[in-house]
């Protein structure tokens, strides 16, 4: 193979593989941000307040953009350099962390929205505290997989999850005969 095919089949198994990362993460935000939504339309159902289903098409979109924030702030190494420290400091750190990046484009998101609208820019920050508390608290489980799966290395903790013991244990000790 040339120089140009060995570089386009690599880009193309980048491609794939950053498909397959922002398919995962989306998957995990959509089903929590489902879940969110069901609960306040019970909630405000419970209020007597009408609701409306297009609440799980904004969930669905909220979680394809947080998938994106999230890959964009691992591109950028956010949180990078503690990843030396135990699992336990990484995964709070990096929940903090994305909680905040998180916050940060849900503020330009909404200031974006009440400038074209032509209302006034204003956030209560109740609201805003116990909003990014959620974005923490459903990230702390997001970020122990993740780091997890870096730990163990590409595919591993996908085959801890998905694939029979049996088929690991196999695979295991033939790459042991190998050594």
């Amino acid at each position: 193979m040339n120089n140009q095919s060995v570089k386009e089949a690599a880009w193309k198994q980048k491609m794939i593989h950053e498909v397959k990362t922002v398919g995962w993460v989306s998957l995990y935000l959509a089903l929590f941000f489902c879940a969110l939504s069901t609960y306040s339309m019970l909630m405000l159902h419970e209020l007597n307040v009408t609701n409306s289903y297009f609440r799980y098409g904004f969930a669905i979109i909220n979680a394809l953009v947080f998938a994106k924030i999230i890959l964009i702030g691992e591109y950028i190494r956010l949180g990078k350099k503690h990843e030396s420290k135990p699992l336990i400091l990484v995964v709070l750190y990096k929940a903090f962390l994305f909680s905040l990046l998180v916050a940060a484009f849900h503020i330009l998101e909404e200031s974006i929205k009440r400038l074209v609208l032509q209302k006034q820019i204003s956030f209560r920050v109740d609201e805003m505290l116990l909003r990014n508390l959620v974005v923490f608290s459903f990230l702390i489980p997001f970020f122990a997989f993740w780091e997890l799966r870096r730990v163990l290395g590409e595919g591993k903790l996908f085959d801890l999850f998905f694939r029979t013991r049996t088929t690991i244990e196999s695979d295991v000790s033939s790459e042991a005969r190998k050594v």
